[in-house]
């Protein structure tokens, strides 16, 4: 499947991407004194860093010229730009990705650079000291999480946990969910059911949110909660009408047709749940982790919320994914490669991963920094011990990588707002999912040979 070291990509290879850019256990709490890295002193080079512009900001530019010595020409994320360096053999040095949705695509296009040296020798970045998230940017050629390491998550949550708003159940009269033993989906949606409040016809608090990250990664882990796997074993079809399939499609079509959250037919008018959750009209919020980092700004709202484990199907396994996974990797064809993996280590495992983990935005991705994690205050040691109870139950739920995310979700929304609105069945509805998308993978796995 791979090219050899220095061979030219094939442009046949990049249709897909095209297509793509233009698609409508517990935490350990040992030390963590940072190591200093052990590669070649990359002083005085410049490396070309495409990413959005708050994964490194000014402010990040200057630290990291002061701290290693290296200059970051930052480039804004541009799928269709970094197709068109790619292709002309001019990559950035480093890039952004979601290590769920883009490391097995980009991977299997062989225009990733396989991190495994580099990672043997490092002195910052240490495999023992890796999070399991982290093999989210491992593919093997046929499975993601196994592998050589093409990138790493800078942070992460388990983003199918959920949090609640006790003040909302409270004036709902519904008992709170346990912080540690997941709910079933089916109570899940019960409780949403109770909790949303409605006025003269509009929502005015919505019961709860569960959107996913993407629709691709929604799918996939609630098939996974289920008992199966959306795709099939060579990850070149997907199968909506498999029974564990079809459970997921039908309970989020549920969710869509009693209007308890926002959806594709019941948008949220803030485009996300942060700003709805903060203002207390969201009483549940299907956002891991990470969301903390906000909630923690204010605290009254800390005070009265609590997060909670993912929640299962009765009769399928405990799946707590990580349906992101944002990070770089380095393009196979990078001009500075010893100087962007010395800003890879600043910047995963040096200042910037302290102050991240410090924040409380998402899991640091070391295992060393977890001590750095808010938990100073009762709501901060609360939070942290549901986290670290959740921990236990993550697992890689892989992604195929003939299509990518995006693509995926614009021929989802394409079709599935007839049965959200109740006007086809959830089987008719997953018969057109398999042909659109069949055939979107067909031509990916063309492509990628």
């Amino acid at each position: 499947m791979h090219s050899q070291a220095g061979a030219h990509v094939s442009r046949r290879r990049f249709l897909a991407l095209s297509a793509a850019g233009t698609a409508v256990g517990a935490a350990s709490l040992g030390g963590c004194a940072l190591p200093v890295s052990t590669g070649v002193s990359s002083s005085g080079e410049t490396v070309t860093v495409m990413v959005k512009a708050d994964d490194i900001t000014p402010d990040l530019v200057k630290q990291a010229k002061k701290e290693t010595g290296v200059t970051i020409k930052r480039v804004d994320y541009d799928i269709t730009k970094l197709i068109a360096m790619l292709t002309s053999g001019s990559p950035p040095d480093l890039v952004r990705g979601v290590g769920a949705t883009d490391a097995a695509y980009f991977a299997a296009r062989d225009v990733m650079q396989d991190l495994d040296p580099y990672f043997a020798k490092s002195g910052v970045l240490k495999l023992d000291d890796l999070d399991p998230v982290n093999d989210l940017w491992r593919y093997d050629g046929k499975v993601q999480g196994k592998g050589p390491r093409y990138g790493m998550a800078k942070d992460f949550s388990q983003d199918s946990m959920y949090w609640y708003n006790t003040a909302a159940f409270d004036k709902k009269g519904v008992d709170y969910p346990s912080e540690t033993e997941p709910v079933t989906f089916e109570e899940w949606m019960d409780h949403a059911r109770h909790l949303v409040q409605r006025s003269k016809g509009q929502t005015t608090v919505s019961g709860g949110s569960y959107n996913g990250l993407t629709k691709l990664t929604l799918m996939a882990t609630m098939t996974a909660s289920a008992g199966g796997s959306l795709f099939s074993d060579d990850f070149s079809r997907v199968d909506f009408t498999t029974p564990e399939a079809r459970k997921a499609l039908a309970w989020y079509i549920d969710y869509c047709k009693l209007k308890v959250g926002p959806s594709l037919i019941q948008p949220d008018p803030n485009g996300w749940d942060g700003p709805t959750y903060q203002a207390g009209r969201l009483a549940m919020s299907n956002a891991g982790y990470w969301m903390g980092g906000m909630i923690g700004t204010d605290k009254k709202l800390a005070q009265v919320s609590r997060l909670a484990p993912a929640p299962v199907f009765a009769g399928g396994p405990r799946i707590s994914a990580c349906q992101g996974g944002t990070g770089l990797w380095m393009p196979r064809k990078a001009k500075n490669k010893d100087a962007a993996w010395r800003i890879f280590e600043w910047f995963f495992g040096e200042a910037p991963a302290k102050a991240r983990a410090s924040g409380g935005w998402g899991i640091p991705t070391l295992k060393s920094l977890r001590p750095l994690m808010p938990h100073q205050e009762d709501y901060q040691k609360r939070t942290l011990k549901a986290q670290e109870n959740e921990l236990k139950h993550f697992s890689v739920v892989s992604l195929t990588p003939y299509i990518t995310g995006d693509a995926f979700e614009s021929l989802y929304n394409q079709v599935t707002p007839a049965a959200m609105k109740g006007e086809i069945s959830v089987d008719t509805l997953a018969g057109r999912l398999n042909s659109i998308i069949n055939e979107q993978l067909k031509r990916g796995k063309e492509q990628v040979g």
